[in-house]
């Protein structure tokens, strides 16, 4: 077999891979959302800028009183930063994301009538919002296919492999150019999911992993 020919077989069976293990995906959740809790795309950006260095469960145990009193920016900026501090207090880095927050609401009042913009650049230039968070808010809000790299999807990503990369960026320009398009709206929630609950740091619970014969992750819990 020719160099070239080798190289194109490789190929075939490495997207043949991971059609497979995205196939089995969809199979086994059709339409996975994301686990912070939100009544709006407002609420969820907040939710995601809060979930940085912090759990789902936590963000979700300290929002679901705060939301139901401010849910648009300008309820949040009459809340004020010590009125958003009592309720996130639990959170950690609390003062800094109490502070982001609250600037983050008067830019969306001042700059975009009340509006999150539905636009990467303007959403990164939100105080506190870096690319994932933005890419979570036009995925799981605007149905854009883009995957945002969180801890879970950079560990998953280079453990299986999927997209090796040294940085989220790197793994997240990867899983754009490997992941099939029909799949890659809900990419992102499926590689969270998988990361959270199956392919665990640093005890991956491979025994009940529903892709384990499609890893070529050498440490195996088996």
């Amino acid at each position: 077999m020719r160099h070239s020919d080798a190289t194109n077989d490789r190929r075939r069976r490495e997207t043949a891979r991971i059609t497979e293990i995205f196939t089995r995906f969809e199979k086994a959740n059709r339409d996975p959302k994301t686990e912070l809790e939100h009544t709006n795309v407002f609420t969820l950006l907040v939710a995601v800028v809060l979930s940085a260095q912090a759990t789902d469960a936590g963000v979700n145990k300290a929002t679901r009183a705060l939301f139901s009193l401010a849910d648009t920016p300008a309820k949040m900026l009459a809340l004020g930063e010590a009125g958003l501090r009592d309720h996130i207090k639990t959170i950690g880095l609390y003062p800094t994301k109490a502070r982001n927050i609250i600037a983050l609401c008067a830019q969306l009042v001042e700059k975009h009538g009340g509006a999150v913009p539905h636009d990467r650049g303007a959403l990164e230039a939100l105080p506190g919002v870096g690319r994932k968070t933005a890419n979570v808010v036009l995925n799981a809000a605007f149905g854009e296919p883009v995957i945002a790299v969180d801890t879970h999807i950079f560990r998953v990503s280079n453990r299986i492999p999927l997209a090796k990369g040294k940085t989220a960026q790197e793994v997240e320009a990867g899983l754009e150019t490997v992941v099939p398009a029909r799949f890659k709206l809900r990419a992102h929630h499926w590689l969270v999911l998988h990361g959270r609950y199956v392919c665990k740091a640093p005890r991956p619970a491979c025994p009940r992993c529903l892709i384990v014969d499609l890893c070529r992750f050498e440490n195996k819990t088996i």
